[in-house]
């Protein structure tokens, strides 16, 4: 079992910067794969970015060029940075692990979820 707690949500003006955070309770040799999901109200779960633990990274054309995956091995812990955002980035966030190397963008297969974290972006 894996837990996964996200922090760093919160209100921000458009054009505003928040980094999240997702730490991993502990790190098994299977579970190579961190993503960052969210859902706004009405609309299906989505991938925003995702990262393997020994390199790559994955971002979905939404969020190119302003938002930041990163993570800090040490501390079994990923990031998002999310730069100039956009009242359209308001959602909930969460942060996802699965048991496998390879990246996919399919909630359903990533096998532990955090409890989510708040993003509201306003004009």
């Amino acid at each position: 079992q894996v837990q996964l707690v996200e922090s760093g949500g919160g209100l921000v003006q458009a054009g505003g910067s928040l980094r999240l955070s997702c730490a991993a309770s502990r790190r098994t040799s299977s579970s190579q794969v961190m993503g960052w999901f969210r859902q706004a109200p009405g609309k299906e779960r989505e991938c925003v970015a995702a990262i393997r633990w020994s390199g790559g990274t994955y971002y979905a054309d939404s969020v190119k060029g302003r938002f930041t995956i990163s993570r800090d091995n040490a501390k079994n812990t990923v990031y998002l940075q999310m730069n100039s955002l956009k009242p359209e980035d308001t959602a909930v966030y969460y942060c996802a692990t699965r048991e496998s190397v390879v990246v996919t963008t399919t909630p359903w297969e990533y096998d532990y979820w955090g409890q989510g974290t708040q993003v509201t972006v306003s004009l």
